[in-house]
């Protein structure tokens, strides 16, 4: 039983290191040609808050974390410098109303601390909202036209 027990930490751990190494921090000079392209372009008059390299379905990917004029913005290039998806900080009264309804309805009493737009290849995909319910937080999805994402 006591082995069974050992085996079964050592498995955990084994996992654990294996999720940690799967994004790994890198720097500017460590990307390639047109990643740093693409990153540089995207950061001029941002704050870059991390870059990241790890693999999403069995491809390079870069995350590029900045803060614009005070908003979060993430992105995630791939390794030909194409931006696959843009996640962006966007103020709850800046929403289309459907969506503000929507989200305020699914957040009940809970208080909306965050709101993202996601854009993939150039196409508005699905608002994100963090909501804060006591101490735990969850992710509401609803679509541009007001409608939840499941």
């Amino acid at each position: 039983m006591k082995g069974k027990l050992i085996f079964c930490a050592l498995a955990l751990c084994l996992s654990a290191l294996t999720v940690l190494a799967q994004e790994q921090r890198v720097q500017m000079k460590d990307l390639p040609a047109a990643v740093k392209a693409t990153v540089q372009e995207q950061s001029k008059g941002a704050k870059m808050r991390g870059l990241s390299k790890e693999r999403e379905q069995g491809k390079t990917v870069y995350e590029l974390e900045l803060i614009v004029n005070g908003h979060s913005k993430d992105m995630i290039i791939d390794e030909s410098g194409a931006i696959l998806e843009v996640e962006e900080q966007i103020a709850l009264n800046a929403l289309p109303a459907a969506v503000k309804a929507e989200l305020e309805k699914q957040a009940g009493k809970g208080k909306i601390q965050k709101v993202e737009s996601v854009t993939k290849g150039n196409t508005l995909v699905y608002y994100e909202g963090v909501v804060k319910t006591g101490k735990k937080a969850t992710e509401i999805k609803v679509s541009p036209d007001g409608t939840p994402v499941k």
